[in-house]
């Protein structure tokens, strides 16, 4: 049941890249879809999982559908190398080392946030309002 879970959620984020990567595409060949997708998979992995563990508990097959296979497909680091090669390939060396380094300060940047808000969610607790207003 787990390789289900993984090959669904695999397929969903693999269509949704795609998508999105055919929506942004390329700014002046500079990879920008690319950058984006990893950087905001990178925050949504560490809140989700870190909400699933702290504070939401999910079944742990759900957890692998969505973290390994929609995040893991959605994501790609193999991807990233190709559009730094491609880069180094045309010449644009600026580019090739601004993208990189943009993806992984930008990547552990929005892990921390999300691992950040996640902790922060997991620490708050519904306080219902009783105060009658007026």
């Amino acid at each position: 049941m787990a390789y289900l879970a993984v090959a669904i959620g695999g397929f969903i984020g693999a269509c949704l890249r795609f998508v999105i990567s055919e929506m942004i595409g390329t700014v002046h060949g500079f990879p920008l879809a690319t950058l984006c997708i990893n950087v905001t998979g990178s925050f949504f992995l560490a809140w989700f999982y870190t909400i699933t563990l702290e504070r939401i508990p999910i079944h742990p097959h759900l957890r692998l559908g969505v973290g390994t296979g929609l995040v893991g497909a959605f994501t790609t680091f193999s991807t990233l190398t190709v559009d730094t090669w491609k880069l180094v390939e045309a010449g644009m060396y600026t580019d090739a080392a601004l993208y990189v380094t943009l993806s992984f300060v930008l990547g552990l940047a929005a892990a921390g946030f999300g691992y950040a808000l996640a902790a922060r969610q997991s620490r708050l607790r519904f306080q219902p309002d009783f105060r009658k207003e007026g």
